[in-house]
Formats: C-alpha cells, structure tokens, sequence
C-alpha cells in the first residue's frame, strides 16, 4: 500500500493516546509500548484532580465539567514530554469524540487513537480482578454506554484485547511505522 493509499499519514512522529473503558488494559499496554518505542509514558489516572478520584471512589460517574481540566492537565503534560523526548504514549479513556477533540487542541500535535476493545464480560472480570483501584466495576456499563467509537475520519487503530499483550503492541508498532514518515 502506498502512502497516498494509507488512511492517515504523518511526517512527523504523533504523539499515541491508548484509549477505551475502565478494565482494557490502557496501563498495560500504555506501558509496554513506551518501552518498545523508547518513549515516556503518561498514565491519565495520575492527573486526575483529587475530586473526580473521590467521586469515582464512590462508584460515581464523572461529569463533562469534572473532565474538561483533567483534559487540559494531561494535554499539557503530553505537550511537554513530547517536546522532551520526541514523543510519548499516554492513556486517557477518550470516550467521546468531544474529550478527544479536546486533548488532541491541548497537546498541538498529531494525535494517534489506539482504542483498546473488549466485551463487557471480559472487562468486567478483569475490573473484578484488580486490587486497590479507584475505578469500581460498578462503573463499566456507564463507560460503555458513553464510549463513542472512533470515526473513520479520526487517526485511530482498534485492537480487540482478548490476546497477548506482545501481539497487541506488534500491531501497534507495525501501524505507527505505515502511518508515519519523520524524515519526509
């Protein structure tokens, strides 16, 4: 496929948002992808004021005024270890398009959606599973209801999480490579 073919391309290295609900791994494979790619890694959960951390805590679903300035402080601290280190992966659950939108004016720089997809079931169990998080199982059937799925038109890869971690980071390795060109 060439480049003109390509669904997106960019010349210069995008900054990676892992994406999706409560329970999909974004730290896990957030994680794992910084280290292959050699980049800083910014888990959005550390962002939160402490006030979205002590609504969720009580099984309370956060509120577009409660996002818009976790948002901003994670798009600037993106902004920043991008400018540092040519790049970085960060997690954000980025359910709706609007939350998107936001993040990619906050960071200024091409933004790359990696949106981590999984059946209730299994996110469930795997929030189930988890010691000492804030994030109650409770709250999965509100994510999902307000996940709205990346569009066609938005630079964005869909990975189904029902396999290893090491495959879910080759395909996202593989995509970033087709999808930019930094020496162009």
């Amino acid at each position: 496929m060439s480049m003109a073919e390509l669904p997106f391309h960019f010349d210069q290295r995008p900054v990676v948002v892992v994406m999706g609900v409560s329970g999909s791994g974004k730290s896990t494979i957030g994680e794992a992808l910084a280290a292959r790619l050699g980049l800083p890694f910014l888990d959005a959960d550390d962002y939160h004021p402490p006030a979205n951390v002590d609504k969720m805590s009580q099984g309370i679903p956060l509120t577009d005024a409660d996002r818009w300035p976790w948002l901003k402080s994670l798009g600037l601290a993106m902004n920043d270890a991008a400018a540092k280190a040519g790049g970085v992966i960060a997690t954000c659950s980025a359910l709706k398009r609007v939350y998107r939108t936001t993040l990619s004016g906050q960071v200024g720089l091409p933004l790359i959606y990696v949106l981590l997809d999984g059946d209730r079931d299994t996110l469930f169990a795997r929030m189930n599973a988890r010691k000492d998080h804030y994030m109650p199982p409770s709250l999965l059937d509100s994510q999902l209801a307000a996940l709205e799925r990346p569009e066609t038109d938005e630079p964005a890869l869909t990975c189904a999480i029902d396999r290893p971690v090491a495959e879910i980071i080759d395909e996202i390795a593989v995509t970033l490579d087709e999808w930019t060109d930094p020496g162009s």
